[in-house]
């Protein structure tokens, strides 16, 4: 009786471990709906990680190699294609509850995302989360439409076409250069209140009113949105057409040229200090100089013109004597220049070589040459003015200069159109006749002169222009004077 009894303990461990070793191969866990740690996820290049917390029973349950991973379903909650955010390492996590960081793909963008958790050893998965809204936002910085002109105008019964600028004015960051978003257009119904207008990278207005545009990040704030632009309609005259600086108004020259931009049209014309800008007829022009511009745009069936008064920051600047200067031998010029720059450098050049330590705003002059001076403003709005000079030795005229003509008029009215001598000077007389400008320059030497002079054609605006002579002849020794050539 004995024996039997020991024999059925046996068995009876035996079954029992037996058991065990199967109920041990065949572990599950259940893992419990994560927890999200936010209401909403709005990822951006500078903060993206979010949390959540997990159950899962029993911890004995994990199989060595186990690791936890975090899916995102689509962004309609579905999780027939879900994305892995987030795998833990072998048997790292081993007891419940449990909390993992994942980070959101760049392309997440909508209202209804879920999370769930699933096991590899035992293989188990959660059930989803609750629905939150997610979105990584590509570009979160204001941008500019309309070439940032905040006015805009259309002929009545037409419309007016907004558009994102791409790539934008200065440092605008245009979200176009993210071809993945979408774009929600407004049209302001007070100062702090908008309605939501349509979808798309423009908008076609045909309503007056001010306009603007945001990124679609959905119920995520975010800083990408536009400037204002006011659009009005025009009966019949003409509407005021609104030119904008994109380097602001003054503008630093140094910065490069600034472009003006003004209302969308069918064709432009700019003007300059009322003068039309040959080729400048597209809605943006770029300039470095200041002055007065306008702009006509035509719109259709009704005109829009506008005007900016440009100016540039870069200082002023005079020098106390002329381009063009005498002084006999042994005399000197004193030279010197007033400017407006701020922390100024001063350089002088004479013939092109810069003067050794000649660093002040005035110099004297000992020598006949070529020189310049160039003032530079080294704070501020940075940039240089130059100014240039010719010094020459002075021609004597001929006190006694009988008969010789001393003024020309070449404007081909038949009377004193050319330098006409006595005959005692001209062609076969063997006269030496010399004609210089006013700065020494030989522009005729002949001993043939045929009273022909100019034969050329000299510039001859509101300044006459003054020539010297020198006739050499075998009789009447030398005779000097001057020849000025009048309109």
């Amino acid at each position: 009786m004995l024996k039997i009894t020991k024999l059925t303990t046996i068995l009876v461990a035996f079954g029992m471990l037996s058991f065990l070793s199967v109920e041990k191969a065949n572990a599950q866990i259940v893992i419990g709906s994560p927890n999200l740690g936010f209401s909403q996820a709005c990822a951006s290049a500078s903060f993206n990680t979010y949390n959540t917390t997990f159950v899962f029973s029993p911890e004995n349950g994990l199989g060595a190699s186990n690791q936890f991973i975090i899916e995102l379903s689509d962004s309609e909650g579905s999780f027939s294609d879900p994305t892995v955010v987030y795998t833990s390492n072998a048997g790292e996590i081993t007891t419940s509850p449990a909390t993992l960081s994942f980070s959101l793909p760049t392309t997440t963008s909508g209202e209804n995302y879920r999370i769930r958790i699933k096991s590899t050893a035992p293989a188990a998965t959660s059930s989803g989360s609750s629905y939150f809204a997610a979105y990584y936002k590509l570009q979160d910085s204001p941008f500019t439409i309309n070439n940032l002109v905040s006015t805009g105008a259309y002929c009545s019964g037409g419309s007016y076409l907004l558009t994102i600028d791409n790539p934008g004015t200065g440092l605008n960051d245009s979200p176009l250069n993210y071809p993945s978003l979408t774009f929600n257009w407004y049209r302001e119904t007070s100062p702090t209140t908008s309605v939501f207008v349509a979808e798309g990278n423009t908008l076609e207005v045909s309503q007056e009113g001010t306009y603007f545009v945001e990124t679609n990040y959905g119920t995520c704030t975010s800083n990408s949105y536009s400037n204002r632009v006011t659009i009005s309609a025009v009966a019949s005259g003409e509407a005021s057409a609104t030119i904008v600086s994109s380097l602001g108004n003054p503008f630093c020259p140094d910065q490069g040229p600034t472009t003006l931009s003004t209302i969308n049209g069918e064709s432009y014309q700019w003007y300059k200090d009322g003068s039309i800008i040959s080729g400048a007829t597209g809605q943006m022009y770029t300039t470095e100089e200041s002055g007065i511009y306008s702009v006509q745009v035509d719109l259709g069936s009704c005109q829009a013109s506008g005007s900016i008064n440009l100016e540039s920051e870069l200082f002023s600047a005079s020098i106390n004597i002329p381009e063009e200067n005498t002084m006999e031998p042994g005399e000197s010029i004193d030279v010197w220049v007033d400017a407006t720059a701020s922390n100024p450098t001063y350089t002088w050049y004479y013939n092109n070589n810069i003067i050794s330590g000649e660093t002040t705003d005035s110099f004297e002059a000992t020598e006949f040459g070529n020189y310049m001076v160039v003032i530079t403003e080294n704070t501020g709005c940075t940039g240089s003015i130059e100014f240039l000079f010719t010094i020459s030795e002075p021609i004597d005229p001929f006190p006694e200069v009988e008969n010789i003509p001393n003024i020309v008029s070449p404007n081909g009215d038949g009377v004193n159109d050319t330098w006409t001598l006595p005959q005692a000077f001209v062609m076969g007389t063997n006269t030496e006749v010399t004609i210089l400008d006013n700065q020494g320059k030989v522009v005729l030497k002949t001993n043939e002169y045929q009273n022909n002079w100019p034969d050329t054609n000299y510039d001859l605006g509101s300044v006459n222009q003054v020539f010297y002579y020198i006739i050499k002849s075998q009789n009447n020794g030398t005779k000097k004077g001057s020849i000025t050539l009048i309109k």
